[in-house]
């Protein structure tokens, strides 16, 4: 499988924000190139993401999606499984959020949760996990074989990070939210996290649907690997596009009026 370059960095080394920003601005220009080959060719396109706890997996989705067309790219990210879904076929669920034509999915975990969480904390039996290892690269190769492009991310962490990370949720407000039960119980199963990784990576690289690995020690750089990376999957991207003619408007503009005797609210600030 693909395995990014050490990146590991001292805290002195790490890519400043303003430096990540310059570098990510061109990459987001490329990932709406992308957009427009696949609304031009009607190609479908997955991008899965996955990783342990604090890895980063909300950040490099956002840096993927939030210069595209909310519209044609979706982020995935479900929940616990309902009674009913519990009762179907495990690959049920996320069938409908499937890409249609033109469209991107990010899917911020995966059905690989029954190899990772579901299995390391008892939420499903060994038999389970068995059958879900055995199918999941069936079901991919069925994916492929329908047209749809298919690429698979693991973001590496290491515990110190994680540690780091945890506590910065706990003590920044506007994160907490991030944190549950089950992220404070995986923090001393990160030995058996990493067992079931493994098993679920020999399970399921290959070559129709390899995975890549990518260093999120340092997060920032971590998100420009794995855009650059993604890119780089799909060279031949560039289609004509479609310029807007943006004359003169002909008259003074308009100030906006209400015949009603609502007001907009004055700000405060």
């Amino acid at each position: 499988m693909k395995k990014s370059k050490d990146t590991s960095k001292t805290e002195s080394d790490k890519l400043s924000k303003s430096d990540y920003y310059d570098k990510l601005a061109p990459l987001q220009l490329e990932l709406n190139d992308v957009a427009r080959w696949l609304l031009h060719t009607g190609k479908r396109l997955v991008v899965l993401i996955e990783g342990r706890d604090t890895a980063g997996k909300g950040g490099v989705i956002t840096a993927i999606s939030e210069t595209l067309n909310p519209r044609l790219c979706r982020t995935v990210a479900l929940g616990k499984p309902s009674e009913r879904e519990q009762t179907q076929w495990y690959f049920q669920r996320y069938v409908p959020h499937l890409p249609s034509a033109g469209e991107i999915v990010l899917l911020d975990r995966s059905w690989y949760n029954r190899a990772g969480v579901e299995r390391v904390m008892g939420f499903c039996s060994e038999e389970q996990t068995k059958s879900f290892l055995k199918q999941a690269p069936v079901f991919e190769q069925m994916l492929v074989d329908d047209g749809i492009l298919l690429f698979k991310y693991w973001l590496t962490v290491n515990q110190v990070k994680q540690e780091e990370r945890f506590a910065e949720r706990l003590s920044d407000p506007l994160k907490r939210w991030k944190l549950s039960p089950i992220d404070l119980q995986a923090r001393e199963k990160y030995a058996e996290y990493g067992k079931a990784r493994d098993a679920m990576l020999k399970a399921t690289h290959t070559k129709t649907a390899p995975w890549a690995l990518v260093d999120f020690n340092d997060q920032r750089q971590g998100r420009l690997t794995l855009i650059r990376h993604l890119l780089d999957q799909i060279p031949d991207r560039r289609v004509p596009e479609d310029l807007i003619k943006f004359g003169p408007l002909g008259h003074d503009p308009l100030v906006e009026k209400f015949g009603t005797s609502l007001k907009p609210l004055k700000s405060s600030y």
